[in-house]
């Protein structure tokens, strides 16, 4: 499925900056979003009525069975777009199901279920900054963001493995 990204030149220099981060960082300032505004965020994403949760469970289940180190090379993988059957599945999934599963991993890095940031992490300054500019947006403006920040993550679906 794809996504339309937003028109919002702010939205989209966001989304530019947030993906020039190196892929841990990106990671970070993520679990970073989620903890400091995941009760905001939260809301929009299991509500959504276009999400498919168990789908998103599923995926979630699946990277939630591998090693900690497995798991983030799992994320990272997802970032840099690697071509796994797990990008795969994800890259064929819709933009709000994607969103649904990344809170369902800030969730499981929360509960110990998925690698967790470390506990004495602090966010470099061009990551401190971006963030900053994040939590400035009104909360349509953020959700998009996360949506069109999501959205090119993962490969294509090979043919016949459309989920």
């Amino acid at each position: 499925m794809t996504y339309t990204q937003t028109s919002d030149p702010t939205i989209r220099e966001h989304v530019q900056a947030w993906q020039k981060l190196d892929v841990d960082q990106q990671l970070a300032l993520f679990w970073f979003i989620y903890k400091e505004m995941g009760g905001s965020i939260t809301p929009a994403a299991p509500g959504a009525s276009t999400v498919s949760p168990e789908i998103a469970e599923g995926l979630f289940n699946q990277v939630k069975e591998l090693s900690h180190e497995q798991q983030l090379q799992v994320q990272r993988d997802l970032i840099n777009k690697v071509d796994t059957q797990i990008s795969r599945e994800y890259g064929s999934l819709g933009d709000t199901t994607k969103l649904l599963f990344w809170y369902r991993l800030s969730q499981g890095m929360d509960n110990g279920t998925i690698i967790p940031v470390p506990s004495d992490y602090q966010l470099p300054s061009e990551s401190k900054a971006l963030f900053g500019r994040i939590q400035g947006l009104g909360f349509e403006q953020q959700i998009t963001l996360f949506r069109d920040y999501v959205s090119p993550m993962g490969t294509g679906a090979k043919a016949g493995a459309e989920i």
